[in-house]
């Protein structure tokens, strides 16, 4: 029996092309980027320069600059993912970097392969760009459910501030300093712009337009019509606080009702392509007395048809709107 380890080749350089841009990152920003950072980024860039305008400056560069770029071609694709994500490196930066892993792909694809190399190319390309954009998609996925889980407890943080007899830029600034990333850094701009002028109901209602985020969207529309109207600011976020907080629940219970569904896609959709692999592994002649004919390609092209609409199918199937 042949075996063939070219698929496993294949996993491993794009594997390694992911992990390439997680340790790049970090290397660069250090570790007061990521999540699980107790300390926010924010406090963290104002230990270092103690300029309170020149880490706010900063820090609104890289909350805005990926939509900015959103007309450069191929990063259309990653704009929304990549602000959500709120990604330190600049779109110029992110380009450069799908250019570099596409090149180191296409390197490891030279020494490991025999591929010819016009495949080698297209290959090295999607790798480069389907690497980041893998990684940004985690990245976004991760800080929005950080960030929705500790919407409601900073929430909560303010109305206490409020009735011990904070005013409300006050405890935005206190929910900056006592709680981590991402919502520690986004308040501590709020409340950083408030500091500089801007009015807080306009800094929270561009925070949550930037997220796409509707627990912010309740936050904001809140206090807007408090500063309009009047009444207990306090009392309002404790109710608003208790809403979120409910929601959250629901959430986390439609998804664990959907779980198994989810998986069974997932693996629905998996398996095909795993199964290929597979058999490429293990027989990698499995296929020579076809390839060659006229139906073969029109053939695949049919299945590959199937598991884009079977994967499409089933992420409606558990996309629940709540």
């Amino acid at each position: 029996m042949q075996i063939s380890a070219a698929p496993l080749i294949y996993i491993l350089i794009f594997v390694a092309v992911v992990v390439l841009v997680e340790g790049l990152y970090l290397t660069v920003f250090g570790k007061s980027i990521s999540l699980n950072n107790r300390i926010s980024r924010r406090l963290t860039l104002m230990e270092k320069s103690g300029s309170r305008e020149q880490v706010l400056d900063q820090l609104r560069k890289e909350m805005n600059q990926h939509m900015k770029a959103r007309s450069i071609p191929l990063y259309s694709i990653l704009a929304k993912k990549a602000q959500r994500a709120n990604i330190a490196f600049s779109p110029q930066a992110l380009l450069g970097i799908m250019a570099g892993l596409a090149a180191f792909a296409f390197l490891g694809l030279t020494i490991a392969t025999s591929a010819e190399l016009g495949v080698r190319a297209v290959v090295a390309v999607a790798m480069g760009v389907g690497g980041v954009y893998v990684w940004v998609n985690n990245k976004a996925k991760k800080r929005m459910s950080l960030l929705e889980e500790q919407l409601p407890d900073a929430v909560e943080l303010m109305v206490r501030s409020l009735r011990v007899g904070h005013p409300f830029s006050s405890a935005i600034g206190i929910v900056a300093k006592e709680v981590p990333d991402p919502l520690g850094t986004e308040f501590g701009v709020i409340a950083d712009e408030a500091a500089y002028g801007r009015d807080v109901s306009e800094a929270l209602k561009a925070f949550a337009e930037r997220m796409d985020s509707q627990d912010l969207r309740f936050l904001a529309v809140a206090v807007a019509i408090q500063q309009q109207s009047g009444g207990n600011l306090a009392e309002i976020l404790e109710g608003l606080a208790k809403v979120i907080r409910a929601r959250f629940k629901l959430f986390r219970r439609v998804r664990a009702i959907t779980a198994e569904a989810k998986w069974s896609g997932m693996f629905l959709s998996a398996f095909p392509v795993l199964a290929l692999i597979m058999i490429n592994v293990i027989q990698p002649t499995y296929y020579d007395g076809v390839k060659q004919t006229a139906v073969f390609i029109p053939a695949a092209l049919v299945v590959f048809g199937f598991l884009v609409v079977n994967v499409i199918f089933m992420k409606i199937m558990v996309n629940i709107k709540v």
